[in-house]
């Protein structure tokens, strides 16, 4: 399996989700319906699509 550099976009993308999961487990974002790990998990799989998959 060849692994390529994700794009621009979903790095952007999953830098802003990362970034959600991380305020929100420092509170301060409170009112979140989803719980930060999942946002932090969230984020990583978008990340890992976007390295597995050339193009994504």
């Amino acid at each position: 399996m060849k692994l390529s550099a994700p794009t621009t976009v979903l790095f952007v993308i999953s830098l802003a989700i990362a970034l959600l999961g991380l305020l929100a487990a420092l509170n301060v974002i409170s009112g979140l319906p989803i719980a930060s790990i999942w946002l932090m998990a969230i984020a990583y799989g978008v990340l890992a699509v976007g390295c597995l998959f050339k193009g994504a």
